[in-house]
């Protein structure tokens, strides 16, 4: 054997010297052992070039049945790797990976040094699109802080223009739009606070006809209205398409926020609040007056909110409504619970 080996050693040295390639030089050992096979096999026992290339043919047959090992193996873990490049590859161009600038890098660092958020939490944030329904009191502040936040596509639903007593609370807009629709004069302050985000303006009202569409484009939606029927609306098809509905109110001095959430075992809008108050009792923030930086705690809160479900920081609303009385400086915390014979996510 030694002899076979020899020559074996020879070949290949030869080979690399003449600049042969690795496969000629292979499929020369591999002649050369198929070679010594069949003197193996065919040659009388007592044949001196049968005796000097090992003598039987059993010794080759098992170092034949390693080598074919070898090279199965090999060629396994070249095609798991192969797949693993394309899977790899493929979701690279499914999963869209926006960079940031040095410029967001700077902007976000606040963010990325929390622990809760950190650069993937960051990115995820790029990545989301926020619905916010309504550009007034509750509306103003969530959508500042999304901007601020880096919220990559937020989009801004409501039919109303600015109006001059809108300023004492919804602090998005100025006295130079006033008359402006507020989605565009929402979209203006954005974009000039964050040019790195993108603002999607909306000038109409929520109806059937559009919503179901409309919230198909986003991860997350935020009611800030001040109607029952359109937050009966936004619960609805919330549900129905498994997004996440933040919603706040707030009259005179006191606000409440919740993250609907059925999918995740929270109950929906329509559990807690069944049927519409009546008018005279839920009046208007214009009958009934209302704190001017109370909208601006409760629409933080709701942005507060919609950037933990984003992340999966910490523990977002679910399950959980906050009361905030502004005028004794008092909050509080209630657990809600789904209900079975609930028309919108129950068995009703």
């Amino acid at each position: 054997m030694l002899l076979v080996f020899a020559m074996a050693g020879a070949l290949w040295g030869v080979g690399a010297l003449m600049g042969a390639p690795r496969s000629t030089r292979v499929t020369m050992l591999v002649g050369l052992y198929f070679g010594v096979l069949i003197i193996q096999v065919t040659l009388p026992a007592d044949s001196p070039l049968r005796l000097a290339t090992g003598e039987s043919p059993a010794l080759w047959m098992i170092l034949g049945g390693f080598g074919l090992i070898a090279v199965g193996y090999r060629r396994g873990l070249r095609a798991l790797r192969a797949r693993a490049d394309e899977r790899e590859d493929t979701s690279a161009r499914q999963t869209p990976k926006p960079g940031f600038s040095e410029a967001e890098l700077n902007r976000y660092a606040r963010h990325i040094v929390l622990r809760e958020i950190g650069g993937p939490g960051q990115k995820r944030l790029k990545e989301a699109r926020v619905l916010v329904i309504g550009a007034g009191g509750l509306g103003a502040p969530a959508l500042q802080y999304l901007a601020a936040a880096g919220v990559g596509c937020i989009g801004v639903i409501d039919d109303d223009k600015v109006e001059n007593a809108n300023l004492q609370r919804q602090v998005i807009h100025k006295d130079q739009s006033i008359g402006t629709p507020k989605v565009f004069s929402a979209q203006a302050e954005m974009t000039a606070q964050n040019p790195h985000v993108t603002v999607r303006p909306y000038d109409r009202r929520l109806t059937e006809e559009i919503a179901a569409e409309l919230f198909a484009e986003y991860d997350v939606v935020l009611d800030g209205t001040d109607n029952f029927e359109t937050r009966y609306l936004a619960n609805r098809m919330a549900v129905d398409l498994q997004k996440p509905l933040i919603s706040g109110a707030l009259s005179q001095w006191e606000g409440q926020l919740s993250v609907f959430d059925p999918a995740y075992g929270a109950p929906c809008y329509q559990c807690i609040f069944p049927k519409a108050s009546a008018a005279e009792l839920a009046p208007s923030c214009a009958e009934a007056g209302v704190l001017g930086p109370l909208p601006g705690v409760i629409g933080a809160m709701m942005a507060a909110e919609a950037i933990k479900v984003i992340t999966d920081a910490g523990t977002p609303l679910r399950g959980q409504m906050v009361i905030y009385d502004a005028l004794y400086g008092e909050s509080r915390s209630i657990a809600i619970a789904p209900r079975p014979d609930c028309p919108v996510c129950g068995q009703g």
